[in-house]
């Protein structure tokens, strides 16, 4: 083997032929998915309104491995596997025993790892007979991927994107509309909760349960014309990211080490999900001891701050009721610049593992977020998206840490997207108006907005 060697690329013939499915080896039993109107135990028949029936079965499966439609892995062809790349320009700049490897997921046509479930969503969909989606955005990653998804299979789409990022993001948008989907700001006053939220909030920046609620509300209102597409969260959409941990697994093989830490940002836990869990198999069935560190911001702390209980997964009450930390489904966040991150929930199978103990989290803030991009687009010429600085400056640390304790260390995390259309929240960094912003957590209020549930 070079010692030297940057990069690790697989070929088409080593892109996985199956998704790995977490719930058959979850350590912990797995908590129930509640209708939000009678607080009971969800049905099939209650998921076809927003969903067919073909991720409906995936998101209740408890098979090991689910097999990938061929027509979803040519399409996965025209950019998987992506590069595996040791950071060693940015190894040196540290100072650092650490060897620190990313995953390049920005390499996707989209240029974020949506793309991996948008694809797939918009197969079934299509199988299953629908023609239209509708779905929310935060900061346009989701609704970008879903958009050339949707456009592949010949399915309308309509996005709700979160007001801020709709102003702030313009090309994602611009985007979106390339692939012909419709796109507005939310809240908007398309639906009946959108016109309800803006009389009495004008001014409201927007949030992904805001978002959420109107693209539910569209597909529920549609009488089946419209089915509704999720881009975090749910256990199917987790479930087709973990082409991403399968392809590093073997990459990490290429490199012959493997990691001890493996990092992820989560904001609904997606791209998290999707590097760690074909790892955290290796722990439960294998003896591995890999530390998995999910990075969110200090101003959505989800999991660090988070109640652990059931919650919608909306702001309208519409959304299925998961049990997860929650910062209560009314929170609006703060206008960061971390779109896709600032989620008042998280994917229960996350949940269930750091409630175990079997998942850490952090915290860190905005500008420490973007001065770790800086770096390591400096050192690695990649300009990051936001979102992934949060797992780029989470890597730093482990680096520097290591470097203060004398100790080699493989780190491992997920570049879950570029930041090329995200010029002008670097254009506000480098003009000095980002700030740190905080969320004062208390639980005890959050706890009096929770639905009453018998689980």
């Amino acid at each position: 083997m070079n010692n030297e060697q940057y990069k690790y690329l697989l070929t088409e013939h080593d892109l996985p032929k199956t998704w790995y499915n977490i719930n058959a080896d979850m350590p912990v039993p797995l908590t129930p998915v509640l209708n939000p109107q009678t607080k009971e135990p969800i049905t099939p028949e209650f998921l076809n309104v927003l969903f067919p029936m073909s991720l409906i079965e995936q998101e209740m499966s408890t098979e090991r491995y689910i097999d990938i439609p061929e027509e979803v892995r040519e399409i996965y062809k025209l950019w998987r596997p992506t590069p595996l790349l040791r950071a060693r320009r940015l190894e040196k700049a540290l100072g650092t025993p650490a060897h620190i490897y990313y995953k390049n997921e920005g390499a996707s046509i989209s240029g974020s790892h949506k793309t991996n479930t948008a694809v797939a969503q918009a197969f079934y969909n299509k199988v299953d007979g629908t023609r239209s989606l509708t779905t929310e955005t935060g900061a346009g990653q989701w609704g970008a991927a879903l958009a050339v998804a949707c456009k592949f299979f010949d399915l309308n789409l309509e996005v709700f994107m979160v007001k801020r990022s709709y102003y702030d993001k313009p090309y994602r948008r611009i985007i979106i509309q390339s692939y012909d989907a419709e796109i507005f700001p939310s809240p908007s006053d398309r639906t009946d909760y959108g016109r309800k939220f803006l009389k009495e909030h004008p001014d409201s920046p927007g949030s992904l349960g805001i978002a959420i609620s109107e693209a539910v509300e569209t597909a529920v209102k549609s009488n089946g014309e419209k089915k509704y597409s999720l881009g975090s969260v749910l256990n199917h959409v987790l479930l087709h990211q973990t082409v991403i941990g399968q392809e590093c697994l073997k990459q990490m093989e290429m490199a012959d080490e493997y990691p001890d830490v493996v990092i992820g940002c989560v904001g609904g836990g997606s791209n998290f999900g999707g590097i760690a869990f074909p790892f955290l198999y290796n722990n439960f069935k294998n003896g591995h001891q890999t530390r998995f560190l999910a990075v969110e911001p200090i101003a959505t702390p989800t999991l660090t701050k988070g109640l652990y209980a059931f919650d919608y997964g909306d702001t309208a009450k519409m959304a299925p009721i998961l049990k997860m930390f929650t910062l209560g489904h009314d929170f609006v966040p703060a206008p960061i610049h971390a779109g896709g991150l600032r989620y008042h929930g998280m994917a229960p199978q996350i949940c269930m593992l750091h409630d175990a103990g079997l998942v850490e989290a952090v915290s860190v803030p905005q500008l420490e977020t973007f001065d770790a991009g800086i770096l390591f687009a400096k050192t690695e010429g990649i300009i990051p998206a936001p979102e992934s600085c949060h797992a780029i400056r989470t890597a730093i640390d482990e680096a520097l840490d290591a470097k203060e304790k004398e100790e080699e260390r493989v780190i491992l995390f997920n570049l879950s997207g570029h930041g090329l259309l995200d010029l002008s929240a670097y254009d506000s960094y480098h003009q000095g108006q980002l700030v740190n912003e905080h969320f004062e957590v208390n639980q005890e209020e959050i706890l009096q907005r929770l639905p009453k549930v018998d689980f």
